[in-house]
């Protein structure tokens, strides 16, 4: 696809406006071509650019899929009991997964029996800006293992990395075990490059844990005249940053369109109700930010925004649980005492035991 550069797309405005045309241009051509819609999914179109690879061969927007992958809700446990509301109101939207992470992972033999995709986490800095060497980490959920992607650029010209692994030490992760590793062969100046390490963690647990984090390669001089490598190189490490595999990792943000009526169509006896507190917080908005984070799930109808000087607040949360179990939650929040927060937190599911969880996971928070 050729890209059209920012001169050439505003002089094509300023000859719409002046009503002029190049020959061999209508006005119907220049305006469909300005503001025609795509005939793919931006966010498609956004992760198939992401993941493009700088080659000889050009991005084709055609391999662009027009289709939104979609994961479908969980169906209710036999539990006796049928929900009272209209179906479309429990579904509501279904989870998103990025296709091009999921085409990727599937094609890599290693990972292949894992199963289904539930969650990629947003990419993870692991080195500060304008270091030696750039990586950034992306967490892959599946039921029963975690796949760890490091995507990894070389920012220095003299040099070229070969045989890149990223060491993982999980010894503060003791739920999960490695069980594959793919380096990467070749990375040369400024062409980014992914390894990764795919654990294996029990099924039906929230394993959750830090890592850390070791770069190690071959490193090989480069003639600047020539841009050859030498042909003996030095093994070398690079210390990156740790993170964490938390709870919020099994949850998707999933939007509604109507909470009442989600919350009203599931099974009451699903709900699970108790009571918090939450100690002295710096405000009530920021006591509503840090349960919003724990829990990693979309707020509904704008109810994330607090009010100036609120002393009570309620906020609603939607989310896709690991499993693929549909979530609702109510949070309550008030001022107990001096900048003291209390919060009387509901949760609905299509599991019960879900519902349990998720008052574990706050009160472990």
């Amino acid at each position: 696809m050729v890209m059209m550069r920012s001169v050439d797309r505003a002089t094509l405005y300023i000859k719409l406006l002046d009503g002029e045309a190049t020959v061999g241009e209508t006005e119907k051509d220049v305006t469909g071509f300005l503001f025609g819609s795509l005939d793919v999914p931006l966010a498609n179109l956004e992760a198939s650019l992401r993941n493009y690879e700088p080659s000889e061969v050009p991005f084709d927007i055609s391999s662009v899929p027009k289709e939104t992958k979609s994961q479908p809700l969980a169906e209710k446990k036999a539990t006796g009991k049928k929900s009272t509301g209209p179906a479309s109101a429990v579904n509501g939207p279904v989870p998103t997964i990025d296709a091009s992470y999921e085409k990727l992972l599937s094609s890599i033999p290693e990972f292949a029996g894992f199963g289904k995709l539930f969650k990629s986490s947003t990419p993870f800095e692991l080195t500060e800006a304008e270091t030696e060497y750039s990586v950034n980490v992306v967490k892959h959920i599946y039921d029963g293992h975690v796949v760890l992607q490091y995507n990894c650029t070389n920012t220095i010209p003299e040099q070229l990395l070969e045989e890149v692994v990223v060491f993982v030490d999980a010894s503060e992760a003791e739920e999960f075990s490695e069980v594959a590793s793919k380096p990467l062969r070749s990375l040369p100046y400024d062409s980014p490059g992914q390894a990764f390490v795919a654990f294996e963690k029990p099924e039906g647990v929230l394993a959750t844990g830090k890592f850390s984090n070791i770069l190690k390669f071959i490193v090989k001089e480069v003639d600047s005249s020539t841009g050859e490598a030498e042909d003996d190189g030095v093994e070398d490490e690079y210390q990156l940053e740790d993170f964490e595999i938390i709870s919020a990792d099994y949850m998707l943000k999933v939007g509604i369109s109507n909470f009442r009526n989600a919350w009203e169509s599931m099974d009451p006896e699903s709900e699970r109700v108790d009571e918090y507190g939450l100690g002295v917080r710096e405000s009530l908005a920021e006591a509503v930010s840090a349960v919003i984070s724990i829990l990693g799930m979309q707020p509904c109808e704008g109810t994330d925004v607090v009010q100036n000087n609120s002393r009570s607040h309620t906020c609603l949360l939607s989310g896709v649980f690991i499993g693929n179990v549909k979530v609702l939650v109510r949070l309550s929040f008030g001022i107990s005492g001096p900048k003291e927060v209390a919060m009387k937190l509901a949760v609905r599911s299509d599991d019960p035991e879900v519902s349990d969880r998720i008052h574990e996971i706050v009160a472990n928070g």
